[in-house]
């Protein structure tokens, strides 16, 4: 279940009688626990509580429904129960239908209410339905209130107005429209309390046959002057109505037909107080509401906002911030950075719902706040216009939400530093100024949108609130002032781009590149953003997916971005941007901010999981690393003295030449037979998890041999019409020798595998070392008969986090490459005994393992589990082999890479034995 699917549980909960036996149970399936699972709870299968009456789930909650006025008694007998904490609970709830008390027994606070108001709290217990939360929930919960309860209205209007369905610019446009009213009426900007709720429940038909048509009328009277309403004949009902306009309410009135039930979903969220909406999320959650994709996603924002402020504090509050420390009570300075501030222009081009603008806004805000009362003027109108929040959104709604999160941010915010009348004096007539963009970020010329300056622009922007525009003119008042470009631009890989969004990355790398092809889209933004910040000395920070700064994406995109002009000013090494998602790992993400300034970078290193840890580096180079700034292009042989590594046999054969060893033994081959045509075959998989398959061998001595097998024959007729059927005019050639895989190479002696892809939580990678007999599939690497301490190096803490930072990674998973992994890592030349001192390495690594028979490579690496021994062996392989780089340990993976790219660079400028950079 997702957030609103369980407040809106929880609700329907709290309006039930309240049954003191049935109670926690009711609780615990409105945070998702199925039938199955409260099943075992009433049949005492788990855990049994020690206090009366209770019932516990271990690693989650003791919940007891109590007698009137025993709920403190019982929740001190729920805190001292032994149960609670030998059974590792997380919460301890009592309540006897009239109060209501919880605890977080990890120091997260406590819940005292009302039985009927615990519904607010819902936030407070996410953790039980496997949602990890942030604080921003717990005092946010209106939000997923409010989205659920929008949702429901929207999807109930579309299926009573299925001519709405092909119209869904216009009920957007109605939503919109509705959600403003909703706020007005509860923050005082229409006069009355719930004017506009209690206005349609009075004035339309209980049978909701008017319902539309008063609520057309009321939007007809926000649209026309107070002056201009007895001669246009608005009604008495709407006329108490104030003049809006702001041109949310301009064009079209028509709203579509409500049902008995629309009406009745339309006055429960009337019925809402929606002083409490918060903008920061507000945009991403109402968005959620009319976009399909998203409906299932619902209440799933809230940790961006934190991680929205890692892209906006190092990109410029924090250096406001120092300022206004720096300040302190000097009015000239304090009046100087106000004055800066006024003339600062936030720029998101891929801004959404505008959340990143509206937090910008947020955080500028509170510093002029500080402003204003260190020099006496707390009550002073801001100076800082929403027009220097400028935004582009390609679709249309979450362009209007983001203008309606920021007018709703600039209101809240007026009645926070200067108080409720003078923002309401000031609030109304909406400006008319249309400061967000809708249309194509990658096709807009961004210099349009935010020129270099200039008070007064003319731009080709489309009017989010009524018919299309020509031309609207934008009033620009940051004369000399700095710009700062920020988002969260779109996510999609090469292989997902459709041949326009391909267009769009060829177009702006201009050939800049030779293969713009195999960049992620989120690089055009990177692209125009570089370009544009070299015009106007502005800066920019970005939410990327980590690919960027992984793989072959290094050497085709940072080229074009980095420049004697341009340069990487701060970083977030790869972590989580999570959501709220039960059991969603969230997307791998990077942060980066470029900048024009010859200020030191800042580094934000992973030290932890998701924590980082603040460096200030002399530069940062495209793999977010502190160094000099290097790619790493494939090379097709080894730049160091090691073994040539190459992939494993490409079948190519419709799955006719491997056999499991069922297959295997219905062939019902001689001994003979199958030592000539036989060997085994692994992948990564198999070589992981032990398991164990076969491959028909045929070498061409023996090809008049196998075809006397039926069953061989057989087959190889099949792979031959395989071969031939391909449009690939290298399979066609293949089918000439239709008794063989694609490549046929196994070691003489012994072989090393190294698998393709391999899991995160592994900490090394799990080469291994096979007999002459076995060969491999193309999902492994090889190097065939090569000497064991080549093994020694895979094995090593330096070239997992090589690889991981140089080939990227398939999704969390590392990927291998031997062109861009192994033959451009850096090796130092090794005497004779360290390569002896790196063979008894590898020898005991292997020992170490044996040791363990049966056990596979997944069960022995697993992060939590690995034996002892193992373990030793690996950090003495380390040892033995950091050594040779610096003479002593490495202190930690950031060293580790920085060695790395140092011997990388002087590898490369003396040539090395492959391609240099």
């Amino acid at each position: 279940m997702n957030p609103v699917e369980i407040e809106e549980a929880v609700s329907n909960l709290a309006l039930e009688p309240f049954d003191r036996v049935e109670f926690p149970f009711q609780f615990l399936r409105a945070f998702g626990n199925k039938d199955t699972a409260i099943a075992r709870l009433k049949a005492g299968n788990t855990n049994q509580s020690d206090v009366p009456g209770a019932v516990l789930q271990r690693g989650n909650i003791h919940i007891a429904a109590c007698a009137p006025g025993a709920v403190d008694d019982t929740l001190k007998a729920l805190r001292e129960s032994p149960k609670t904490a030998s059974q590792k609970v997380k919460f301890i709830l009592a309540t006897d239908g009239e109060a209501f008390q919880a605890e977080d027994m990890n120091g997260g606070g406590t819940v005292a209410c009302s039985y009927a108001e615990f519904p607010d709290h819902f936030g407070f217990f996410l953790p039980l339905a496997g949602i990890t939360t942030v604080e921003q929930i717990r005092e946010s919960s209106f939000d997923i209130k409010a989205t659920g309860r929008l949702n429901k209205l929207y999807v109930e209007l579309l299926k009573d107005n299925p001519d709405w369905a092909s119209r869904r610019e216009d009920m957007n446009h109605f939503m919109a429209r509705l959600i403003f009213c909703f706020f007005a009426e509860d923050t005082d900007i229409f006069l009355g309390e719930g004017l506009f709720s209690k206005t349609i429940e009075q004035m339309s038909a209980r049978d909701s046959s008017d319902t539309h048509l008063v609520m057309a009328e009321i939007f007809r009277a926000m649209d026309t002057k107070p002056a201009d309403r007895e001669a246009a004949g608005i009604k008495r009902y709407a006329n108490q109505f104030p003049y809006v306009n702001g041109q949310l309410f301009s064009g079209s009135t028509e709203c579509p037909r409500f049902s008995k039930i629309a009406r009745s979903y339309l006055l429960h969220i009337g019925s809402l107080n929606w002083q409490k909406i918060n903008p920061d999320i507000f945009g991403s959650m109402i968005q959620a509401v009319a976009d399909d994709e998203e409906r299932g996603a619902l209440g799933m924002h809230y940790t961006s906002v934190p991680n929205i402020l890692k892209v906006l504090n190092p990109l410029f509050l924090d250096d406001l911030r120092a300022k206004l420390e720096e300040a302190g009570d000097n009015p000239r300075k304090l009046l100087n950075l106000r004055q800066r501030m006024a003339k600062i222009r936030v720029f998101d081009p891929a801004c959404g719902s505008g959340n990143f603008l509206v937090i910008a806004y947020k955080e500028m805000r509170a510093i002029e706040a500080e402003i204003n009362k260190r020099r006496g003027e707390p009550d002073r109108r801001s100076d800082i216009p929403l027009t220097n929040f400028r935004g582009i959104e390609l679709r249309d709604f979450p362009a209007e939400i983001a203008r309606l999160a920021l007018i709703i941010a600039e209101y809240q915010c007026d009645v926070l530093y200067r108080g409720q009348k003078e923002a309401l004096a000031e609030f109304l007539p909406l400006d008319s100024q249309n400061w967000i963009t809708c249309g194509n970020a990658l096709r807009l010329d961004w210099l349009s949108i935010c020129p270099p300056t200039g008070t007064a622009v003319r731009v080709q922007a489309d009017d989010l609130f009524s018919t299309p525009l020509d031309q609207a003119e934008i009033d620009f008042e940051n004369e000399g002032g700095e710009t700062y470009i920020c988002g969260n631009p779109p996510y999609l890989g090469s292989t997902g781009q459709n041949r326009t969004q391909k267009e769009e990355i060829r177009d702006i790398a201009n050939g800049r590149s030779n293969s713009p092809g195999f960049l992620d889209y989120i690089a055009g933004w990177l692209m125009k953003a570089a370009d544009f910040i070299k015009i106007v000395d502005g800066k920019a920070a970005f939410v990327c997916t980590n690919s960027i700064c992984q793989g072959i994406m290094v050497p085709i995109l940072w080229p074009i971005i980095l420049s004697d002009k341009v340069r990487l000013a701060f970083a977030y090494q790869s972590f989580k941007w999570k959501n709220l998602a039960s059991n969603n790992a969230g997307v791998i993400v990077v942060i980066v901010g470029l900048s024009t300034d010859a200020v030191s970078p800042v580094l934000f290193e992973t030290s932890d999981g998701d924590v980082h840890t603040r460096r200030v580096v002399d530069n940062i180079n495209p793999y977010l690393t502190a160094g000099e700034n290097v790619v790493v292009e494939k090379s097709r042989i080894p730049m160091s003295c090691v073994s040539t590594m190459t992939r494993g046999n490409m079948p190519y054969d419709a799955g006719n030449f491997l056999l499991s060893s069922d297959e295997l033994a219905a062939l019902e081959l001689s001994d003979d037979e199958r030592s000539k045509f036989i060997r085994k075959i692994i992948g990564s998989d198999d070589f992981i998890n032990g398991k164990h398959r076969y491959a028909i061998w045929i070498e061409d001595q023996h090809l008049q041999e196998a075809l006397g097998i039926s069953d061989f024959a057989q087959r190889i007729e099949m792979v031959k019409k395989f071969r031939l059927s391909s449009s690939d005019k290298g399979a066609n050639a293949l089918a000439r020798r239709a008794h063989q895989m694609k490549t046929l190479q196994i070691g003489n002696n012994a072989t090393i595998i190294v698998p393709a892809v391999s899991s995160e939580r592994r900490p090394f990678l799990p080469v291994g070392y096979l007999d002459s007999n076995t060969a491999l599939t193309n999902l492994a690497f090889a190097l065939f008969d090569a000497p064991l301490w080549n093994m020694a190096l895979i094995a090593s803490r330096l070239h997992l986090v090589w690889i991981a930072t140089v080939c990227g990674k398939l999704k969390t998973d590392f990927r291998y490459s031997n062109t861009l992994g192994w033959n451009t890592f850096p090796v130092p030349s090794l005497t004779d005994q360290n390569k002896v001192d790196l063979t008894r390495c590898a020898e005991d690594i292997l020992l170490a393992r044996e040791a363990h028979f049966p056990a596979t490579i997944a069960d022995l690496y697993d992060s939590e589990a690995m034996p002892d021994d193992l373990r030793a062996a690996h950090d003495r392989n380390d040892e033995v082999l950091e050594r040779i780089y610096i003479g002593r340990r490495f202190r930690n993976d950031t060293e580790r890479l920085e060695k790395l790219f140092e011997l990388y660079t002087k590898m490369t400028a003396k040539g090395g034995r492959g391609k240099a950079a």
